[in-house]
């Protein structure tokens, strides 16, 4: 059922934390360790990742947002940084802070627990992030949804009975993380839909849902469009800001023909080390690869690799239903590839505008003249 449906004020319980390793250890209040702050910068970290990875466990006590700042004006967390979370939740306005800080150094958020010694014999540990954790893991600018047996949710702190009348109503929200949910730009009625049970204290948030909801977004925000309608012709430009750099496609209708390019900004270096490994280049429109023909060129100018293709209106009328796009470009063997991919049901309505425009522009350059 609903979250509306069985619970009483979640989001006022927040601050009280859980601490657990376990979901009956989560709801029982086991083991609250003041947070730790663990930074690997090694060398074959920075090889692999390009930022350090630091890692948050146990509670989050007061003083955590003080601590971690000073590491981030001290530049042993810099800007960009990949936070990896395992707490059972904390104090409240510690998370939150912890969460702006985040924000501002445009840092990565993940569940994940740090590594432990070869000679300890430990294998991996699943990791949980309740309560002032989830909240803190909305402040990552990038948040990657939960894998394997990770963990993250809410306390519902569910009543016992709920009187008629009263299950549809909403639990309010206290003021400062309402705010505070609006300034990292999630959506509340994401969290008051997640599915759970009605004998869970604890709303665990499902991958499928973080994703949909906006709660995670992988590495990507929300593509933007730009439509600039014209007689002679028209112009959509579909872009994204992503962790990899920003994704940009175009589609350029004219009396001529139907023109379509990509553009991945990462900069003069990075764009030409893919231009020379990549063997071809090519669209994709859900599963479907579209034009796959010759290799990607460089922009030295806009310091991007680019993709150009003559695009049919059969292949645009496509995307009025299709979920996403992307651009991609293969090594010889096909076995690695780099690109993006595009959601598109947050421009939905610009594509149909756009391809209703496009359309009469071939439909006037196919008419007779007088």
């Amino acid at each position: 059922m609903l979250l509306v449906a069985c619970i009483g004020p979640i989001f006022a319980a927040q601050g009280q934390g859980v601490a657990a390793r376990s979901p009956a250890d989560v709801a029982s209040g086991q083991g609250t360790e003041p947070l730790s702050i663990q930074v690997n910068d090694d060398r074959m970290t920075l090889a692999l990742t390009r930022v350090p990875q630091v890692y948050l466990y146990g509670s989050i006590d007061a003083d955590a947002p003080r601590r971690f700042e000073g590491m981030m004006k001290s530049r042993k967390i810099p800007p960009g940084s990949d936070i990896y979370l395992n707490s059972p939740g904390g104090d409240l306005n510690a998370g939150l802070a912890l969460g702006r800080l985040f924000r501002s150094g445009s840092m990565v958020t993940h569940l994940g627990a740090p590594r432990k010694k070869l000679r300890s014999g430990a294998g991996p540990r699943d990791s949980l992030c309740v309560g002032a954790c989830t909240y803190a893991y909305f402040g990552g600018l990038y948040r990657w949804a939960v894998t394997g047996n990770d963990r993250i949710g809410l306390n519902t702190f569910n009543t016992a009975s709920t009187k008629s009348g009263e299950a549809g109503t909403p639990p309010q929200v206290p003021g400062e993380v309402a705010s505070y949910l609006k300034e990292m730009g999630i959506d509340q009625d994401a969290l008051m839909q997640a599915p759970m049970t009605s004998n869970d204290r604890i709303m665990w948030f499902a991958p499928e849902h973080m994703l949909a909801s906006g709660l995670a977004n992988n590495g990507r925000l929300p593509p933007t469009s730009k439509y600039l309608p014209s007689a002679g012709g028209s112009y959509l430009e579909l872009s994204q800001i992503a962790r990899d750099g920003e994704h940009k496609i175009t589609f350029q209708c004219r009396p001529d023909g139907l023109t379509l390019s990509s553009s991945f900004k990462v900069g003069l270096d990075r764009a030409r080390q893919l231009a020379a490994r990549g063997a071809g280049a090519y669209f994709q429109v859900d599963d479907l690869e579209m034009l796959p023909e010759q290799r990607a060129s460089v922009d030295d100018g806009n310091q991007s690799l680019v993709i150009d293709r003559p695009f049919p209106m059969g292949g645009l009328a496509r995307l009025l239903t299709a979920t996403s796009m992307g651009a991609w470009i293969s090594d010889r063997n096909g076995a690695v590839r780099y690109g993006f991919t595009f959601e598109l049901d947050p421009v939905r309505n610009e594509l149909k505008a756009y391809y209703a425009s496009c359309k009469q522009v071939a439909e006037r350059a196919r008419s007779p003249k007088p």
